[in-house]
């Protein structure tokens, strides 16, 4: 114990804190330089300084208070159940549980209310509410959020956070009426609080009066989370409850690519046309129609109310060459230590595509190699000559694969990293197997909406007009590029103030329809993002899951009818809910497994 140092002995003592606030004896955590993150009994936490600042140390515990507090208080299958399929109800409904779960820590133990309250300061400061100079522009989930804090805690909303509360306050109660009220009476139940947030949801107009209702949820549901038994054992906490802190912040992070999975289950719940994966369970390949693909159906009932400002655009045009050769060098230093892994990747896809190559002999040849089944001949009658064999090859088809990256704010540290990372190794990997890569990003030009909302607005607010933002699509690296010539283009996607909003299914459609432009036999596209479709500006004026609608239908369209196969890696979050083949990674060290195999068995099917 003599050389441990404070560093050491404070994720001792905050491993254990962990553990005993979960009540979870398996709780493992780890330090990390990047987004903290939980999973399952799994914490990443903010390396502090080798002195452990005060301020550094309170964001470590609060990271590690928030997590336990959740792995103890909150069901994951109840509330996906009673989750509202609409984007920004459903955004609010997160939060709230969210409020939820901190607000019993902070109400049992003083040192946890302390961290939280520090941990709400911090995630308040980047949050756009701070901002915010009318009503309209005023994110309606951290309001909604704080102000439960306040109703259930006590604690006053952040100065910092008060200008823009107080822009919506007086619209939100008058909504609302005593639904708060109803709420801190709850707090323990998390069925009944969910009722209760449903029900205040439906009051503020963010759900429709039929969204499902989580009492018709079985009552299995309740087992799973072991929540009643938790929340009545207070004695078990004393253990663990001084030297932690909830830091709100990391729960946002972490609870809003959970909630993007979540979302996706709902979402599917709700879509009863066109949906993906109803049937994907049962393991059945896409029926792919002999018929015309190019023909976007006219169910889509999708638009842009104007596509003037939006843009396709070259990854250097949008960085100059010392700014993209400093971002590179930021990438390449993530990837210190994965050199070995490209070889390794290569390796291994070279002998799965390798092996689909079917090999035949011709017999009997005048040249060639020796047949060992001749050799009597050979003996017997050594000037005979058709004592050869020749190998004969079907040639493999000729492939393309397109890298579709989301370039949304969630993905924002981490999951973007994760993101290039993962585009980098890919496309060497292919190059090596003779496979051509294009490597393309997408998200949108402005927040809420730029030129074309404005557009928008100064033709007097029409109804139901579509898609409201500029879209902005990043070509990283073309088909015909070689890596060594792109390889610098990957490091745009760490700058900061690249990633904006998302707009899934129009990036699918571009995407796909480049695919279709090129010549080769098989083409594969695969999509790498973190959640739905999200775009304030488009959500606010149109019905709800406008966006999330639009994606599964151009999934579903892609999947049954189009020459291209589909595909999809989740960066924490599981995609299995959008996309009938897909895969789910947390860290860049699951590269060499999962994606591998995922890549090989695309170019298994109808090869």
């Amino acid at each position: 114990m003599t050389d441990q140092t404070p560093l050491d002995r404070f994720k001792q003592a905050l491993t254990g804190a962990a553990r005993a606030l979960a009540h979870e004896p398996e709780v493992e955590v780890a330090w990390s330089a990047d987004a903290p993150a939980q999973s399952g009994k799994n914490f990443r936490v903010p390396l502090p300084g080798r002195n452990l600042p005060r301020d550094q140390a309170i964001e470590a515990r609060g990271f590690a208070d928030s997590f336990s507090l959740r792995l103890r208080h909150h069901n994951e299958a109840l509330h996906g159940k009673g989750a509202p399929p609409e984007p920004i109800a459903r955004a609010c409904y997160d939060a709230i549980e969210q409020v939820r779960y901190e607000a019993i820590g902070s109400n049992r133990y003083a040192g946890i209310r302390d961290n939280l309250n520090s941990a709400v300061e911090l995630r308040t400061a980047s949050d756009a509410i701070v901002r915010a100079e009318e009503a309209s522009e005023v994110p309606l989930p951290t309001a909604l959020s704080l102000m439960l804090r306040e109703a259930l805690t006590g604690e006053a909303v952040p100065e910092r956070a008060r200008a823009g509360v107080e822009l919506v306050r007086e619209d939100i109660l008058a909504k609302i009426g005593t639904d708060m009220e109803g709420l801190a009476e709850a707090l323990d139940d998390q069925r009944a609080f969910q009722d209760l947030t449903l029900d205040m949801l439906r009051h503020l107009d963010l759900t429709l009066p039929d969204s499902p209702d989580p009492t018709d949820a079985e009552d299995g549901d309740e087992e799973e989370g072991e929540n009643p038994e938790d929340q009545e054992s207070d004695e078990e906490d004393e253990g663990g409850a001084e030297p932690e802190a909830a830091d709100a912040r990391s729960e946002l992070s972490d609870g809003e690519a959970e909630g993007d999975a979540d979302q996706e289950v709902e979402g599917e719940q709700e879509m009863s046309d066109g949906d993906p994966s109803d049937d994907g369970e049962e393991g059945m390949q896409p029926v792919r129609p002999n018929r015309p693909w190019t023909d976007l159906p006219d169910t889509f009932e999708y638009k842009a109310y104007t596509d003037r400002f939006d843009e396709e655009i070259e990854a250097p045009e949008l960085c100059d060459n010392e700014e993209l050769d400093r971002l590179r060098a930021y990438l390449d230093s993530q990837l210190a230590g994965l050199q070995g892994v490209v070889t390794r990747l290569a390796n291994r896809l070279q002998r799965r595509l390798m092996a689909q190559q079917n090999r035949s002999w011709d017999f009997d040849q005048e040249e060639g190699l020796l047949d060992a089944a001749r050799l009597t001949r050979v003996v017997v009658s050594p000037g005979h000559a058709l004592s050869y064999k020749m190998e004969r090859d079907t040639e493999f088809k000729d492939t393309v694969v397109t890298l579709l990256i989301d370039n949304s704010g969630s993905m924002r540290g981490r999951p973007i990293s994760i993101a290039a990372i993962s585009a980098d190794i890919l496309a060497r990997t292919l190059e090596r197997c003779g496979v051509k890569t294009e490597i393309l990003g997408f998200t949108t030009r402005a927040w809420k909406g730029g030129q074309s909302r404005e557009a928008w607005l100064a033709d007097g607010r029409p109804a139901n007009p579509g898609r409201l933002n500029d879209l902005r699509h990043i070509l990283y690296k073309k088909a015909d590029e070689p890596w060594r010539r792109a390889r610098r283009n990957l490091g745009l996607m760490m700058r900061e103030g690249l990633l904006k909003e998302n707009i899934d299914g129009e990036a699918l459609l571009w995407a796909h329809d480049r695919l279709l432009r090129r010549p080769e036999d098989r083409r594969i596209l695969m999509v790498i993002s973190d959640g739905a479709p999200v775009d304030d500006s488009t959500l606010s004026v149109n019905q709800a899951g406008y966006l999330e609608g639009h994606l599964r239908k151009v999934i579903d369209w892609i999947e049954k009818q189009s020459p291209v196969q589909l595909a999809a890696i989740g960066i924490g979050h599981d995609v299995t809910r959008y996309y009938k083949r897909s895969v789910t990674i947390m860290d860049v060290e699951q590269l060499g497994g999962t994606i591998i195999e995922q890549l090989a068995d695309l170019f298994e099917v109808e090869g």
